[in-house]
């Protein structure tokens, strides 16, 4: 798979990017967990998001927070992480300009990061939210959450506890015309060890389900 240099707002980001099948493929992006913390575009429940959606088809692109690899920059406390990310949507957007749909995904730190954007970015039209940690941050931005998608988290995550999470997807819940599926790994942690086939065997199912709908928006390169 080839590397991918493309500018950020603070340098070079360096991503990995494979292009679609077909013509006017759609898009997803994949964001990664703690930059403090060893997370990288690498980490295995990223890797493995990524080619759930290139082998149906999409472009995907998962690249490197601002100082992690080859990225330039440094940490930023999530805001500028949130500012690399628009800019990889941007750049994934650009090589896809009639995309059909557009997903993103993250894990954790990343599932916060592209909660952001989801608000940000009305042409997201799809979500994959991986343990995100709601105990950490504050996810009241989503007011409404716009689109459709997917929690999973893990029974015995100890670094986020389930109930805050339940509560954080009971609140989306609420709202008329979404629909939050939120599955619940018995004995998981965190980081999936043990579980990392059946977590991504639930996110298969759920984009195979979720594919399978008509398409409620079609965009048509950025907005």
């Amino acid at each position: 798979m080839p590397e991918t240099i493309f500018p950020g707002p603070d340098g070079r980001l360096e991503g990995r990017y494979q292009h679609g099948k077909g013509p006017n493929p759609p898009i997803a992006l994949f964001l990664h967990p703690h930059p403090q913390h060893g997370g990288t575009m690498n980490n295995k429940i990223v890797y493995r998001m990524f080619h759930i959606f290139a082998r149906r088809g999409f472009s995907c692109l998962r690249f490197n927070f601002r100082g992690v690899g080859r990225s330039q920059g440094v940490y930023d406390r999530g805001e500028g992480e949130l500012s690399d990310a628009a800019a990889a949507l941007d750049w994934l957007q650009s090589h896809n300009e009639n995309a059909t749909q557009c997903w993103i995904g993250g894990y954790s730190f990343g599932a916060w990061i592209g909660m952001q954007l989801l608000m940000r970015r009305p042409e997201i039209n799809g979500f994959i939210s991986i343990a995100p940690p709601a105990n950490m941050y504050d996810f009241t931005f989503l007011a409404p959450c716009p689109s459709s998608g997917i929690i999973v988290h893990g029974e015995r995550d100890e670094l986020v506890p389930e109930p805050s999470v339940k509560k954080l997807v009971d609140k989306l819940s609420t709202q008329r015309g979404i629909t939050i599926d939120y599955r619940l790994l018995p004995g998981a942690d965190h980081f999936f060890e043990e579980q990392l086939d059946d977590m991504i065997g639930q996110v298969e199912d759920y984009v195979d389900e979720a594919l399978a709908q008509p398409v409620k928006r079609v965009i048509g390169g950025r907005r």
